[in-house]
């Protein structure tokens, strides 16, 4: 997508980001050729690698983004703590010293008490970062932290800090340019996360006072002064959500995610400002000139199934219908329909951002605008962010970080299948009849049952049965033509047959279904693919699968189970192998990882036994359900 929009294009090398976007040299080289005076470095890969910026500026190639040295003093978190306390701003209690060895960090650790934090001294994003609950588990979330952080940032250098119970994630958009002024742009709340990632953000942060607001916007502008910063940066806070007491936690020395809320909320393009401060123009607002406005919402869409522990879901987009784009409603991706999500890169695709009057008038909006996002060919969170936006906490503003764990209960809670959704959904398929028209001449066609060779009826009382699946549930539907238009159904056999009319109309990239059941009006959008029909109502979607009669089944063979084997849970790149044939092992122990989508996983054994067969190599990319290793249980 982002080719096709570009005037030129240049190939910097193959997916994997250490052969391309992050090959210093060849995106200079490429720089040069086309003869460009500055670098936008976008919001991650090198746009916080001070080495990129030095690089830049050597070449005499404008690097749009902070000075070199203010990169470096932020990019290390135990110097950016030791800067922030110098200045006056509130860090929180830890260790940050260089003695890394394990026995002096489990006496800092003991000094500080458990639960506490172990984070990369180089991360970002949530990499390289583990939360020790006790003793027992430190040196074990220790080394983990370390093998991340040594395979995200090529270091494996962490320090310590003290864990606050149930706090917010509060960050503040700061901004200067080159002749020391810098303003702030009011602070976001970023707590609802998973995996210490954010899912969704808000401008500005909920039941903060207007004092606290100008406390926290000071901070932010005393932590840039401090290192002379210039452009884009976000100053990133803890806070107690009880107290409203913060905390320093880093500074990202770039432009966030989520700076479209920001935008939203001040009326201001922080892009333009980016480049016209690194133009060497003066910042164009004073801070008395930044004025809040109303309430924004941004969702991040992950590829990715929040049932299954939020696993990446990588594969090809075989629908996708964006709400439609106003003065309220941004939407920003960089897929379109029929692209393919790789393993390569993060699962984000694309982030849904809406502006309100107030936060209930924009909480309202978002959850419009999630139900008319609708992508079929691989799991989102698209439902899940919107039960998210209904939850009561949410609504009342009460979040932390440890939002969807406190949650979890309600928040994934299987949903039963209303009858009125099986009989919308064989609806659906009878009326697209018509849309799609019949093709004799396609095999899968005459294997549809709801595809006949004659539009003949006797007495218009045709009748047909339709066999629907979900989730392995089975719901037979019986259908009777009463008049055009009309029809009466039953579910599974048995209860009172239902009055049915309905028509289905294709509009824009989606069909819509409108539809009486018993006199009941329903509306939802439907995405028919070969055998699967997607629902999307504005409360929920659904996913059926038409089966076909057991006479046309070839085989009953069935698909390798996990019994006596380790599967892949996603498709992904072998990082690790545990194991080796002949191997004994216990329950808990680990025995693949695999690496998608910038997420690690680490597959343990459920069971003891003997390692048979050891069926992957390091390197190895592999689909989901691919057999891994082969074991004999333990009798």
């Amino acid at each position: 997508m982002h080719v096709e929009l570009a005037d030129e294009a240049y190939r910097v090398g193959p997916a994997p980001s250490s052969q391309s976007y992050l090959k210093q040299d060849k995106i200079i080289e490429i720089a040069k050729k086309s003869g460009c005076h500055a670098i936008h470095p976008g919001y991650g890969f090198l746009s916080e690698n001070a080495s990129f910026a030095e690089f830049c500026n050597e070449q005499k190639i404008i690097f749009i983004g902070p000075p070199v040295q203010a990169i470096r003093d932020m990019g290390i978190k135990n110097k950016a703590k030791s800067i922030m306390v110098a200045a006056g701003v509130p860090v929180i209690e830890g260790y940050h010293g260089h003695d890394q060895s394990d026995s002096n960090l489990l006496k800092e650790a003991q000094k500080i008490g458990f639960p506490l934090m172990i984070k990369a001294v180089c991360g970002g994003g949530g990499k390289g970062m583990r939360i020790s609950q006790t003793e027992e588990d430190f040196f074990q979330s220790l080394e983990s932290a370390r093998t991340e952080s040594q395979k995200a940032f090529g270091d494996s250098l962490v320090l310590l800090e003290k864990y606050i119970a149930e706090p917010r994630h509060v960050e503040v958009q700061v901004f200067g340019d080159t002749y020391g002024n810098v303003v702030h742009l009011f602070e976001r709340d970023c707590s609802v996360q998973r995996r210490h990632q954010k899912i969704i953000e808000e401008a500005p942060a909920p039941g903060i006072s207007e004092e606290n607001r100008k406390i926290l916007g000071a901070a932010a502008v005393k932590a840039a002064k401090a290192v002379n910063y210039v452009g884009a940066g976000t100053v990133e806070f803890i806070m107690d959500r009880h107290s409203k007491d913060f905390y320093f936690m880093e500074m990202n020395t770039r432009l966030q995610v989520e700076h479209p809320i920001t935008e939203a909320i001040t009326s201001t393009d922080l892009v333009e400002w980016q480049i016209r401060v690194a133009a060497g123009e003066t910042l164009p607002v004073k801070q008395e000139d930044i004025n809040l406005r109303g309430h924004a919402f941004e969702a991040r869409i992950y590829a990715e199934n929040p049932q299954e522990g939020f696993l990446p879901c990588p594969g090809k987009i075989k629908h996708l219908a964006p709400p439609l784009c106003d003065e309220n409603t941004r939407v920003e991706t960089g897929v379109r329909q029929f692209d393919e999500v790789s393993v390569h890169y993060d699962p984000l695709i694309a982030k849904l951002v809406v502006w309100g009057k107030n936060r209930a008038e924009a909480l309202n909006m978002m959850k419009i605008k999630l139900s008319e996002f609708n992508v079929v060919g691989l799991e989102t969170n698209t439902e899940f962010i919107r039960r998210i936006c209904s939850h009561s906490k949410f609504s009342n503003g009460e979040v932390h970080t440890g939002f969807i764990e406190e949650n979890h209960e309600s928040l994934f809670v299987e949903n039963p299948i209303p009858e009125s959704v099986v009989v919308e959904a064989a609806l659906s398929l009878i009326l697209s009849e018509e849309t799609e028209g019949f093709d004799s001449s396609n095999a899968n066609d005459r294997l549809n049952p709801f595809h006949t060779e004659t539009a003949f009826r006797l007495n218009h009382t045709l009748n047909r049965r339709i066999c629907l699946e979900m989730k392995g549930k089975k719901f037979i539907v019986d259908v009777k033509y009463t008049e055009p238009e009309g029809y009466s159904v039953r579910l599974n056999e048995s209860g009172s047959w239902r009055s049915v009319t309905g028509d289905l109309k294709k509009m824009d990239n989606i069909l819509e279904l409108r539809s009486f059941i018993d006199g009941k009006f329903k509306k939802s959008r439907v995405v028919k693919i070969k055998s699967d029909v997607f629902l999307f109502m504005d409360d929920s979607q659904w996913h059926f699968n038409l089966l076909q009669p057991e006479f046309l089944n070839e085989s009953n063979s069935q698909t390798a189970t996990s019994r006596g084997a380790a599967v892949s849970p996603m498709p992904g790149i072998v990082e690790k192998l545990f194991i080796k044939k002949g191997d004994k092992f216990e329950i808990g122990d680990p025995l693949v990882s695999i690496v998608a989508m910038k997420m690690e996983h680490i597959i343990k054994a459920d069971t003891s036994g003997t390692i048979q067969e050891v069926c992957c190599e390091t390197g190895e990319k592999v689909d989901k359900n691919k057999v891994l290793v082969k074991f004999e249980d333990e009798v």
